[in-house]
């Protein structure tokens, strides 16, 4: 009997040991993870994109003077006729960063409709004669796209010209150097980044 009961008393007390070296491995194994997956590689990522991409890495900055003036990954919104515009936002009031999104209207919806229909009349007005691109009048699932199509932009043109006091064939040339082709030559669509290309607006005129 001594000996079935030193037995019996032995087995709860191998059950508990078990129990704690679990619970310690797995302890141990989620701050290992922690440090190795939450810390150790976000920081060497972030390493070698500053090294290999160090403008990518920052944000893609665009500096006029030494000063941040913007991004190249963000719209922004211009109201002057001196100045190309960006595609239409639904982000917040309107090229918000912090409220990035669409409008998740239906192309049935009345309201889109209706917005679209008055942004063609509207541009329709300003350069007669000439079909309205169709991303200047539909926003981006973001609402920050930065770039433009270059019909967009040889579309409004003549306005920028005319509140510059340019030539067209001046602004048109300006356009033309500032076009992106598709990254690879095969992904995505050609584009004019809208901030970069008015900032070479602003020094043309100079």
């Amino acid at each position: 009997m001594h000996a079935t009961a030193t037995m019996a008393s032995s087995k709860p007390s191998q059950a508990a040991t078990g129990k704690h070296s679990v619970w310690r491995t797995s302890i141990r194994f989620t701050i290992l993870a922690t440090l190795l997956f939450g810390i150790g590689y976000p920081l060497l990522v972030t390493g070698i994109a500053g090294i290999v991409f160090p403008h990518k890495a920052a944000g893609s900055l665009i500096l006029k003077n030494g000063e941040v003036v913007g991004s190249e990954l963000l719209a922004q919104s211009f109201s002057s006729d001196r100045y190309f515009h960006p595609r239409p936002s639904a982000a917040g009031n309107g090229h918000d960063p912090t409220s990035s999104g669409g409008s998740n209207l239906a192309q049935s919806n009345a309201k889109l409709v209706q917005r679209i229909q008055s942004d063609i009349d509207k541009l329709a007005a300003q350069n007669p004669g000439h079909p309205v691109p169709i991303d200047a009048v539909t926003t981006s699932g973001s609402g920050l796209d930065p770039d433009v199509t270059p019909d967009n932009a040889y579309f409004q043109a003549p306005v920028v010209a005319k509140a510059r006091g340019l030539s067209e064939p001046e602004v048109r040339q300006l356009i033309e150097q500032h076009i992106t082709g598709r990254t690879l030559g095969v992904l995505g669509e050609p584009r004019v980044n809208v901030l970069e290309l008015n900032l070479a607006l602003d020094n043309f005129s100079k």
